[in-house]
């Protein structure tokens, strides 16, 4: 059984092209997406459009929240809320009301038993859509903020854009990592794939490449707002 995560896509539907045509290669049996589809990019409605046509399942994200209802206070810094908002707004703005209304209702975890194996998959933490945790987190503060679940065996989660797998007490954590806009300093989508057989688990982080130059240039002539953001943010692949 090979099974497939992606997640935070935010909008970048050629990223999400290619993450697609490099799984439809590897004899995939389930696909799962981890939210954060639509918000901070350039192509939002396509994104959702992509994923709703997925044979998946399918979370929600904080940026998905965000579509529906804005960015608030406390949940980015200060100096950055008004442009995030404008983001935001676009976003909306170049959005249905249908697929507005399919990431509102969008659940907000993943439980799944395959061969025996237990996953507990969810955007940020079981608890909250808006918290992080990082790959260098202690094995306590992963233990009471992302393996709340007893059952579980793999607890895959996406949200902080950094991809990384972690062995704690004989179970796996997994973050994806992002498809549109990776922090990790490598400037190439990122998707998990686990594979559980009669041996066991095992998973897999996989990078691939799409045409991030052309990317770039379309945002430059569109009416973007915070273009310089977003351009930095690609080609950086950092905050």
């Amino acid at each position: 059984m090979r099974l497939a995560f992606l997640s935070d896509i935010h909008g970048n539907a050629r990223a999400l092209e290619a993450v697609l045509e490099d799984i439809e290669k590897r004899n995939v049996d389930q696909l799962f997406v981890l939210g954060d589809i639509a918000y901070r990019g350039l192509e939002p409605e396509r994104s959702v459009e992509l994923v709703r046509g997925l044979d998946s399942q399918v979370i929600k994200g904080n940026a998905d929240e965000w579509i529906v209802r804005g960015v608030q206070d406390g949940e980015v810094p200060d100096k950055v809320i008004e442009g995030m908002n404008q983001e935001r707004a676009w976003a909306h703005a170049n959005m249905t009301s249908e697929s507005v209304n399919y990431l509102n209702e969008l659940p907000r975890e993943i439980t799944e038993e395959y061969k025996g194996i237990n996953i507990h998959g969810f955007h940020a933490t079981p608890a909250d859509l808006f918290e992080v945790v990082l790959p260098d987190a202690t094995e306590d503060e992963m233990k009471d903020r992302l393996m709340v679940n007893q059952l579980a065996d793999v607890y895959i989660y996406g949200h902080i854009h950094k991809p990384y797998i972690r062995y704690i007490n004989g179970k796996m954590v997994v973050n994806t990592g992002s498809v549109g806009l990776p922090f990790d300093g490598l400037a190439q989508p990122s998707y998990v794939l686990i594979d559980i057989g009669e041996n066991g688990v095992q998973s897999s982080i996989v990078r691939t490449n799409y045409e991030l130059a052309g990317l770039v240039e379309d945002i430059e002539v569109s009416d973007y707002p915070q273009k310089n953001v977003l351009t930095n943010l690609l080609i950086n692949a950092s905050v």
